[in-house]
């Protein structure tokens, strides 16, 4: 069992690296090994639309023609068993970097056939976490809901499984003090860093054990 982790977020130590970092442990747990990428790390665009994995009998179909720094980490999916993708919302979606991977990713293996199909060679499970500082009602109020929504939707069809974990009402800064926040209380955003973020932890972790084929975690 591999498990590849993705991090979207451009903090290799915040909120969604940490939870990323919690699934992967969990997923080592049960014997998985594990490799995580960070995307602010890697020189990258999104899909270009050259439709070069999509030509007839050509040398890539199926797989994404563009030769960068993401190229090999789509190989590496492609040989996994599961995948963890962790994205702050940012403006009411993923972030910029967290889209264009799923761009390359996706586009490549869609058949524009009726219905549509998917070229993927295996099943892969994927587990999608996001992260945000708006409470849960608010992040309903907003309309998030159809973004993980449509996000497991393109997943199962063309990967396999998928399943979200969100944390809502997240902590943004360490020092609230030293930055213009004034939308937020700092005495509220600290209490839940130190009270909920490690059972958002324990949620990731208990994400990853069953991405990584655990019949039953602790409650």
């Amino acid at each position: 069992m591999n498990v590849i982790g993705i991090n979207g977020s451009p903090r290799k130590q915040w909120n969604t690296a940490t939870l990323v970092a919690k699934a992967l442990e969990g997923a080592a747990a049960q014997g998985a090994t594990t490799e995580l990428f960070h995307l602010y790390d890697l020189n990258f665009k999104g899909c270009t639309s050259c439709f070069g994995c999509k030509i007839r009998g050509g040398k890539s179909y199926g797989k994404c023609v563009m030769n960068d720094d993401l190229a090999p980490v789509l190989e590496k999916i492609a040989a996994a068993d599961a995948l963890v993708i962790g994205s702050p919302i940012y403006f009411g979606t993923v972030t910029g970097e967290t889209r264009s991977f799923l761009e390359r990713l996706l586009f490549q293996y869609l058949t524009y056939t009726v219905p549509y199909g998917t070229l993927c060679p295996k099943q892969i499970k994927t587990g999608f976490i996001y992260t945000m500082n708006v409470p849960e009602e608010r992040s309903k109020e907003f309309g998030y809901e159809q973004i993980y929504k449509t996000n497991e939707r393109y997943m199962q069809l063309l990967l396999g499984s998928a399943e979200s974990l969100c944390a809502y009402d997240t902590c943004q800064v360490d020092d609230y003090s030293k930055v213009v926040i004034e939308s937020f209380d700092p005495i509220h955003k600290a209490k839940r860093r130190a009270e909920v973020l490690p059972l958002e932890c324990q949620r990731a972790f208990e994400l990853g054990q069953r991405l990584a084929g655990a019949e039953s975690v602790a409650a």
